[in-house]
């Protein structure tokens, strides 16, 4: 009998997460290499995509829009996968901006939610979705 081969992991990345994984290096960036060897396909909905579009154009990260560019499509485009939210998501989590992460994973049915957001990783678990901190996933490839 041969070898059962490993499901590659869907994932949601918050923005946060993402952001520091794509800007920084350290553990976070670890998920780069992930997805870039199609290890984990992270999902993103056109919610969740705006706001990754808008926090990248913030001053302090001192980006032009060209580099924006490149980013998104060298980066985000050929790597991830996304979603229609089919199921919209209220009141939640305790910030009722972070909901939109939870809907983008019920839409896509991941398995994990991927946070730095303390209101999202106090929750620890919605229905089947684990929210997790980056060090908790990354223990999945040790």
């Amino acid at each position: 009998m041969g070898k059962k081969k490993k499901e590659v992991i869907r994932v949601v990345l918050d923005t946060n997460v993402l952001i520091s994984a794509l800007l920084f290096t350290g553990e976070v960036s670890r998920l780069v290499e992930l997805w870039q060897n199609r290890k984990i396909i992270p999902v993103i909905s056109r919610e969740t995509f705006a706001e990754l579009r808008d926090v990248l154009q913030y001053p302090k990260f001192n980006l032009t829009g060209p580099e924006i560019i490149d980013i998104i499509e060298s980066e985000i485009l050929p790597y991830f996968d996304v979603i229609d939210v089919v199921r919209e998501i209220q009141k939640v989590c305790r910030d009722p901006e972070d909901d939109k992460f939870i809907a983008c994973a019920i839409s896509a049915g991941v398995d994990y939610l991927v946070t730095g957001d303390r209101d999202l990783a106090d929750m620890k678990r919605y229905k089947n979705i684990r929210i997790v901190t980056v060090g908790e996933f990354l223990t999945l490839f040790n």
